[in-house]
């Protein structure tokens, strides 16, 4: 069974859609629709801008319903009933948009609007995904270490090569999105995803700002489970790196064997070797416990995977319908589609 958010005809699709995700965002709103219009006006080009509402518990509702009844001719506003998570946003943006080029943009301004128009010039040379480099990042120092350093561990799992895997001003052709659409995983990293199906990606330097207003909802946990989704939503080396290490731990061990039980018949037993065999069992201990984490975390996502509960459920879109009239439709998504292309 597979339902899709099913859209009326609202005129003639844009060139350009912009997805933005919002998730208790109501301090830096204004400031953000002050800079996106005019910097979108600029360029010239059709356009529309989906909002897609992240389950917000703040004011960011009603300051979004009000900027749609506003501009709602280039305003769109995707509401859902709980809090399903930033890629799981964008998609759902992706869906309900009719652009040839998507942009994803973060509601915080640290990636500035101005820059939109770098990757639409880049989409227009023929590539069809633009990802973005930060010419200087405007985060703490650790997140900007640990996140180089999980970018590097990530490209030598993965094979993906995405130079600054947290930015998410990035632009996205319409053969990719629609690739994107199809597929059905309940945990994903949309930026990779995307680059498994480009056949012409590249990157470009951007800016990058302190935040307008608010924090940042990202904490370390939240961090660590992004990564976990990216490597084994990606790759299998992680499990495979386990059995080999596996293998080396059961040769090592019947080689400590050997060497013990040759101790003994021409030594004879010493005690003091207590203490380091208790240092050698709780090291493979821990190396078996992180291994079977390891192997949850996949078998997690089969459970997850298999339920077939929605993705998310949008419960309103805020959208001008054909007439030129505002209509504020409800919708229920179920994403249940049956594989991904490039599994």
């Amino acid at each position: 069974m597979s339902a899709t958010l099913n859209l009326p005809a609202t005129g003639a699709a844009p060139e350009i859609s912009v997805v933005i995700p919002i998730y208790n965002e109501q301090a830096g709103l204004a400031a953000l629709f002050a800079r996106l219009y005019p910097a979108l006006d600029l360029l010239g080009a059709s356009y529309e801008i989906v909002f897609v509402n992240d389950g917000s518990r703040d004011n960011s509702v009603s300051i979004l319903a009000e900027q749609f009844r506003i501009r709602p001719d280039v305003t769109r506003v995707v509401l859902f009933n709980g809090n399903y998570g930033q890629h799981m946003a964008i998609l759902a943006g992706f869906e309900a948009a009719r652009g040839q080029i998507m942009i994803t943009l973060d509601a915080d301004l640290q990636n500035p609007p101005e820059e939109i128009g770098k990757l639409v010039l880049k989409m227009r040379e023929g590539y069809d995904y633009v990802g973005s480099i930060r010419r200087k990042r405007q985060d703490a120092a650790w997140r900007t270490y640990a996140s180089k350093a999980m970018n590097r561990l990530r490209e030598r799992i993965t094979n993906i090569k995405i130079t600054d895997q947290g930015n998410m001003l990035r632009a996205y052709g319409r053969n990719v999105v629609d690739l994107m659409n199809q597929c059905a995983e309940v945990n994903t990293f949309v930026p990779a995803l995307a680059y498994r199906f480009a056949r012409n990606p590249t990157e470009i330097v951007v800016e990058h700002e302190e935040r307008a207003a608010g924090e940042s909802k990202y904490s370390l946990y939240s961090l660590i489970r992004l990564n976990f989704d990216l490597v084994t939503g990606f790759s299998l080396v992680p499990l495979q790196f386990y059995s080999m290490l596996g293998m080396l731990m059961s040769a090592a061990s019947a080689l400590l064997v050997v060497v013990l039980l040759g101790r003994r018949l021409f030594l004879g037993a010493e005690a003091e070797g207590v203490f380091t065999l208790f240092a050698i069992s709780f090291f493979f201990m821990g190396v078996i416990l992180f291994g079977i984490g390891l192997l949850g975390e996949y078998i997690g996502r089969i459970f997850q995977q298999v339920r077939a509960r929605p993705r998310y459920v949008v419960q309103t879109i805020l959208q001008q319908q054909a007439g030129g009239a505002a209509a504020e439709l409800p919708s229920t998504v179920e994403k249940r589609t049956v594989g991904c292309p490039y599994e």
